[in-house]
């Protein structure tokens, strides 16, 4: 007898900014190392990964600016609200990551945060900046979607 588990998805924070700033090219699920309280911390969703980005030293990916608010129970063994943490991938991941990084100014974001099956894993996105026309051009593309479900909804 063979049991299935369906994957469980708890989102925990988004970087809203990254799809409006970025042209995302590809995304990766990876893993973080977490101490002590951090992980209930995430569980009452205080973190933030707005200004948060992935940096890929020695062989292994980190990701920096990432804020964790301090468990309120914590007491003395909260953690440090700003650390660098690692991000778990795997070693042809990371190399394919950072070549790609290295040749063409293209960057590592993160997009989302989240629990899956009660471990804590990031969305990755590599990404290359977005000039200010596109931005311009994205803007309008919403507007226009935005009106035309406006007036469907009118006359529906």
């Amino acid at each position: 007898m063979q049991f299935i588990m369906e994957d469980t998805f708890i989102d925990i924070a988004q970087n809203r900014k990254a799809r409006f700033e970025y042209e995302i090219i590809e995304t990766f699920e990876a893993g973080i190392v977490l101490k002590g309280t951090e992980v209930k911390a995430l569980r009452a969703r205080t973190a933030n990964i707005g200004d948060a980005f992935v940096s890929i030293r020695d062989g292994e990916a980190f990701i920096h600016q990432m804020t964790i608010s301090p468990y309120e129970m914590g007491n003395r063994f909260n953690h440090d609200t700003t650390r660098v943490r690692k991000l778990l991938l795997h070693r042809k991941q990371i190399d394919y990551l950072f070549g790609k990084v290295r040749e063409k100014g293209l960057t590592l974001i993160p997009l989302k945060l989240y629990f899956k099956n009660g471990r804590a894993k990031f969305q990755i996105a590599l990404a290359k900046g977005k000039a200010l026309y596109d931005k311009r051009r994205s803007i309008k593309d919403r507007e226009s979607k935005r009106e035309v479900a406006r007036a469907l909804k009118e006359h529906g």
